[in-house]
């Protein structure tokens, strides 16, 4: 009897330890359950960092790509007022230019009748552009002028400098008049002309620096001339 109380007690002393393993196991459970839950937040952090810092970096770029287009229209605002204000500057020295040039030299070119006409023309074309090739109204190569401003009193000259310089009557230039068609090279192989205006000064279109302008012939002598009038 007393061997089986012993069993018994010894049997009740393991039951009691067993019983006592579930709440370490579950209380363990708890833990691992938290550390899991905690380590899903973590991940969710980040996750929504990662999403945040990536819409930060996309608006940072749209941004700045939206700064480049405003400033790129902004330089080509400026560059399109810059030009139209350049434009009406050289529009106002042209006009300037045409009437100061015209004005001086009206009293120190005296002529009448055909060569008057012919004068008259080509100060009015004063300030106009050189184009090569050019036959007006606005825009003339030297022979081109020269044509055109005879062609007011009926004289029909050729076309290119060339044979200009063959046209009419050789003069001595210690003995120019007013109307004389001035030319530079070779007699039959000029390469410009120009008619003489009086007060040793011709004009012509000179080149597309200058375009049509009075000039002096101290500054860049003629080879010779010739007289259709």
């Amino acid at each position: 009897m007393a061997a089986a109380g012993a069993s018994a007690s010894a049997s009740a002393a393991e039951t009691t330890q067993t019983l006592e393993l579930p709440t370490l196991t579950a209380d363990l459970a708890a833990q691992v359950a938290q550390s899991a839950d905690a380590t899903q937040q973590t991940a969710a952090n980040y996750e929504l960092q990662a999403e945040r810092d990536a819409a930060a970096a996309a608006a940072a770029k749209e941004a700045k790509k939206d700064l480049a287009e405003a400033k790129k229209k902004a330089e080509a605002k400026k560059k399109a007022e810059e030009a139209r204000k350049a434009a009406a500057e050289a529009a106002a020295s042209r006009s300037s230019t045409r009437t100061t040039l015209s004005a001086s030299t009206t009293a120190s070119a005296p002529a009448s009748g055909s060569v008057a006409t012919v004068i008259a023309f080509l100060k009015a074309q004063v300030g106009d552009a050189y184009v090569m090739g050019g036959t007006g109204p606005n825009a003339w190569d030297c022979s081109g002028l020269v044509q055109a401003a005879f062609r007011q009193v009926g004289v029909d000259l050729p076309r290119v400098s060339q044979d200009q310089s063959m046209s009419g009557t050789p003069v001595s230039l210690s003995n120019l008049q007013v109307g004389d068609i001035l030319y530079w090279g070779a007699r039959g192989s000029a390469y410009h002309v120009g008619v003489y205006i009086g007060n040793g000064q011709y004009l012509d279109a000179a080149n597309p620096s200058k375009g049509v302008v009075i000039q002096d012939l101290s500054g860049y002598p003629a080879t010779g001339a010739v007289r259709v009038l």
